[in-house]
């Protein structure tokens, strides 16, 4: 079956991307035939929508139009979103509407725990939007949640994806305190193309943060990925796994950048399955814990079995030191 992802043809809404309405249009191209996914149409996957709108959270699986959600819903794996659906940044791959955030609901760590704990997660994935607005970016929010899954659901390991608290003094330190499993930040892409896709971030300061990770609490395994097909060149990729090295991240995802609207960053290129299998062999020659390199490769997708070769992989590197 093909692909099915939700494309949207029409020039972005002003309402949720006002900054890129006025943008000239990219045409969304044709995907190859390695790009295939199920439509969703499980009954559990209606069941764990279903509960999302119950609980009144937000999930980045429908809010980045991600290609995996028929499979990983159907599966009771959905990546709940926290702090609201509005971004304060407006990256230019990105999905997710920009604008304004509203106020924190501080009855959402609960709303999560009690989900993490009705959808009986082994593993679970938190991300979030970004939060400019708030003084610590939302690092306490991000802490509250944490324990709060900690408290119902004590077997449940935790792994968030949050935002690069660019200037917010001691964000990091509140979060790698309330000790998740798992410390995901995406690079998203090579240096060079940050001023084009990602213009209200900084690479270096991403790096930073995951080092940073490591040297409050190495236990803490760390996670980054990157889109492919945004212009990059192979040396620049692997420029960015010798640097995620230096900062010790355990874990690399690698995968295809698929065009929400024609007002985002165009596709220049769909990288090839055996080009993906290039790349993860060069990031495990590097000495990276885990590497999942593929098309549909996202962030949290396969997270809960991820997670357990994640621990494997350390265990056994352990034993080879002895």
């Amino acid at each position: 079956m093909s692909q099915r992802i939700t494309i949207d043809h029409r020039p972005a809404s002003s309402s949720r991307h006002p900054e890129k309405a006025h943008r000239p249009d990219n045409p969304i191209q044709r995907k190859p035939s390695w790009i295939r996914v199920r439509a969703p149409n499980h009954p559990v996957y209606h069941e764990t929508r279903a509960l999302m709108r119950d609980a009144n959270l937000v999930t980045v699986c429908e809010e980045a139009a991600c290609p995996n959600i028929g499979e990983c819903w159907s599966q009771r794996h959905a990546t709940m979103m926290i702090m609201g659906e509005i971004c304060t940044r407006a990256c230019s791959f990105c999905n997710v509407t920009t604008g304004l955030p509203k106020r924190l609901d501080e009855d959402e760590p609960r709303r999560v725990a009690d989900a993490v704990a009705k959808l009986g997660l082994r593993h679970v994935v938190i991300t979030s939007v970004d939060r400019d607005d708030l003084p610590d970016g939302g690092a306490r929010h991000f802490a509250d949640v944490i324990r709060a899954i900690r408290t119902t659901s004590p077997e449940t390991t935790i792994e968030i994806l949050t935002p690069d608290f660019l200037r917010k003094e001691g964000a990091l330190e509140v979060v790698v305190e309330a000790r998740p499993d798992v410390f995901n930040h995406n690079i998203e892409t090579v240096p060079r193309l940050y001023p084009t896709i990602r213009p209200g971030a900084r690479y270096y300061q991403s790096v930073r943060l995951l080092d940073g990770v490591k040297k409050l609490d190495p236990s803490i395994f760390t996670k980054s990925g990157l889109m492919l097909g945004l212009g990059e060149e192979k040396m620049e990729v692997w420029q960015v796994m010798d640097d995620f090295r230096v900062a010790d991240v355990d874990f690399l995802t690698l995968g295809q950048y698929l065009q929400p609207s024609v007002k985002h960053a165009a596709v220049e290129k769909f990288v090839t399955p055996d080009e993906f299998d290039g790349y993860a062999a060069a990031a495990r020659s590097k000495g990276f814990l885990q590497v999942s390199a593929s098309p549909l490769t996202r962030s949290s997708y396969h997270a809960d079995s991820d997670f357990a070769q994640l621990q494997a992989a350390r265990n056994s590197r352990l034993k080879e030191s002895l």
